[in-house]
């Protein structure tokens, strides 16, 4: 800590002031110049900073390779985090990014956003505090990787810094991030997690309660509180000192709440006198950060009156010819430009990481006897685990227990519980930590109990995982496989809860990889590709893993243990967008997925002994389509039947029936699904999921059409 100047408050020296000063006023001017460029057409981003610049005090209490997940009025502190680090212009960066340019330095032009790869700010969306979870998960996984002995991509006592504001702090993905946090502090785990929450008061026109904050997390096991005020520049830096060093030193979580205020509105088309009166409105201007500096300055005698003003000045003019610079900047002008980071991993690639895998000559295994699906997909795991360092799987009831059905079995005794755990039952919390670890240099395996758990948490994928490498233009990777237990058909365990089918939830996200393996030796083959897939190429992998057929071993009569299958060679993969074909009958192609391919296989030996000649097409990929084998096996037949098991709307059938009229397929086609319904208890669900009896009315239909 610097020694104070004669006259200076607080931890800093008035030069240093006067640097936070500067980055304090850039901050405003490019409130302002955001206006100026929306009102001329240019720019289209309006939020801005005012009334938070305090914040580049907690910037200067940082070190610039801490990592920094910034909510969207953080203005300054990126201004200060350039400075500290260098070789940038945070001013051009963040006005290249109003105006949408092709040019700007973190985004390419596909959204404003605060971040830089070499300023260890990773960019952040509008989501309301979705990006918690995932700082969550990223100080969770620098610890981690240093336990295990992973290379990071961080010092080894970074400390992981969060903001949000007040309004934020109420929505349940904070709270639950929040609560994870003070959890793992709690039972003893180190997490170095600043969480910054600015408090102006107000969500847009929603006031928060005065003292909501403090009395909600000042006091809470687990959770450090610092409390500053943040237009109080020389008591927002001596705190949020204390409290940086506190988190860096303990590797314990804390909370900074900075009181704030909030100026010109929440962006340029908001009306505030609409909703707050005048009184309310001067109040918070005679709070104004920049003028609190301003007087800390000029009683320190470092500046006069007349300096600030033209301190001021100089700044906006610098701003505003910036500006000017960059309104005619180019921005993205095709498609294919703006989906760039969405491109799928390069097949050589991926080959070429298995490659590696079978390097490292891992022994056969003791026997070699056929396994079923959950055996297969534990075995596979083990094969990731043991191939990459830094593979961590984790999830409800995983651990010990070896999951609810036994997926993940002896993994923890294997591989020990720093790599294979128990979370909490919070969905939100597995995906957040699976999006923080993947930018720390390890693979994370989440497990998500059943599909239909996933949807209270879907954004932590949609919104956070998906579109980092989107909004980074690909300096951020957010590698990782989800695995999900999904689909119907559980005997004697149903309910809606346990067998949900509602994938398209997955199928509309841009850039994920959707596999569906269905037999054994598939899931295998399909972990192993979605593990190099992540590993290469820093894809988001969902893996849904139908429940029904974990531990069914026989296909067509009690016995026959026709649903087995060995095991692949541990560096066997299946590509991506690639499907499996059974049979070579010439009368109709029945496409499908899932459960669908057991009820499809049985369907088919009943039609080959009614004279119809059936093969079936398993698509065992859901995103991308395997569009290609689709239309091969299509145009053999010359007729298609989709069996779908999910729902008519909405499905999968959807997308395959698209497809082929797309790629100009004109033959009879028809596909049957389950109903429209939420599955219920019992034998009521037979009734509403797809059938092997629908499957064969529907094929004998188009035949004989």
């Amino acid at each position: 800590m610097t020694a104070a100047t004669a006259g200076a408050p607080g931890p800093w020296t008035t030069e240093r002031y006067l640097e936070l000063f500067d980055a304090q006023l850039a901050s405003r001017h490019l409130d302002l110049a955001a206006r100026r460029l929306r009102a001329s057409g240019h720019g289209y981003y309006t939020i801005g900073s005012a009334g938070h610049e305090g914040n580049a005090a907690v910037a200067a209490a940082l070190r610039p390779t801490d990592p920094a997940l910034l909510h969207y009025r953080s203005g300054a502190f990126f201004v200060e985090r350039a400075r500290q680090a260098g070789g940038s212009d945070p001013i051009r960066d963040v006005l290249l990014g109003v105006v949408a340019s092709a040019h700007d330095p973190i985004s390419g032009g596909r959204h404003k956003v605060f971040g830089r790869h070499d300023l260890a700010v990773i960019p952040q969306t509008s989501t309301v505090a979705s990006h918690l979870p995932r700082a969550v998960g990223l100080a969770f996984a620098i610890e981690r990787a240093r336990r295990l002995g992973v290379e990071s991509g961080w010092p080894d006592d970074a400390v992981t810094v969060c903001s949000f504001g007040d309004a934020s702090a109420n929505h349940s993905t904070a709270v639950g991030a929040i609560n994870t946090a003070a959890n793992l502090a709690f039972r003893g785990l180190p997490l170095a997690l600043l969480l910054v929450c600015e408090d102006n008061g107000i969500g847009i026109s929603v006031p928060t309660a005065p003292g909501w904050i403090a009395a909600a997390y000042s006091g809470r096991a687990g959770l450090a509180y610092f409390a500053a005020d943040g237009c109080d520049l020389a008591d927002t830096a001596g705190v949020a000192v204390d409290a940086v060093n506190w988190v860096r030193a303990q590797r314990r979580p804390a909370f900074l709440h900075l009181r704030t205020v909030r100026l010109m509105g929440h962006a340029g088309s908001d009306v505030e006198s609409a909703y707050r009166s005048q009184a309310a409105i001067a109040d918070d201007l005679a709070r104004d950060p920049l003028v609190g500096t301003a007087r800390l300055l000029v009683a320190s005698g470092t500046l006069t009156p007349d300096e600030v003003l033209t301190r001021y000045r100089d700044m906006g003019e610098r701003v505003a010819a910036t500006a000017r610079e960059v309104a005619e900047s180019a921005p993205l002008r095709t498609r294919a430009e703006v989906v760039a980071p969405l491109a799928g991993p390069a097949p050589a690639v991926v080959s070429g990481h298995m490659g590696h895998i079978r390097e490292l000559g891992f022994p056969a295994p003791e026997s070699e006897e056929p396994l079923t699906l959950a055996r297969a997909v534990n075995r596979a795991l083990a094969d990731v685990l043991a191939a990459e360092p830094g593979a961590v799987v984790f999830g409800e009831d995983v651990g010990r227990k070896g999951g609810v059905y036994g997926v993940t079995r002896g993994l923890t005794d294997r591989f020990g519980s720093a790599r294979v755990f128990d979370t909490l039952l919070d969905e939100q919390a597995i995906l957040g930590l699976a999006a923080g670890s993947g930018p720390a240099g390890l693979l994370p395996i989440p497990e998500i109990q059943y599909l239909a758990y996933l949807h209270n948490a879907e954004d932590q994928i949609r919104g956070e995982a998906a579109t980092l490498g989107f909004f980074s233009a690909g300096q951020y990777r957010n590698p990782m496989v989800v695995r999900v237990a999904g689909y119907g058909y559980q005997e004697g365990f149903g309910g809606h809860f346990h067998n949900d089918d509602a994938v398209a939830v997955l199928r509309d996200i841009p850039g994920i990889v959707v596999a569906s393996p269905s037999r054994p030796d598939d899931a295998a083959a399909m972990l192993h590709t979605c593990a190099a897939a992540a590993l290469t190429s820093g894809v988001v992998c969902v893996f849904l893993e139908p429940i029904a057929r974990y531990h069914t071993r026989d296909l067509h009569e009690p016995g026959d243990g026709a649903w087995m299958a060995r095991y692949p060679a541990a560096d066997e993969h299946v590509p991506i967008g690639r499907a499996r074909t059974y049979g070579a009958g010439t009368d109709l192609t029945v496409v499908t997925f899932g459960n669908g391919l057991w009820l499809s296989l049985r369907a088919a030996r009943n039609l080959e002994r009614r004279g119809v000649h059936v093969r079936v097409v398993d698509l065992r990929w859901l995103a991308p389509l395997p569009v290609d084998d689709l239309l091969r096996e299509a145009a053999a037949t010359g007729r298609v039947l989709v069996a779908d098991e999910t729902r008519a709307s909405g499905g999968v059938s959807e997308g395959v029936l698209t497809a082929l009229v797309d790629a100009g397929f004109t033959g009879p086609m028809a596909r049957v699904t389950s109903a429209d319904s939420f599955v219920p208890l019992g034998d009521a669900a037979k009734l509403v999921l797809l059938s092997q009896h629908e499957i064969e009315v529907a094929a004998l239909a188009l035949v004989r059409r």
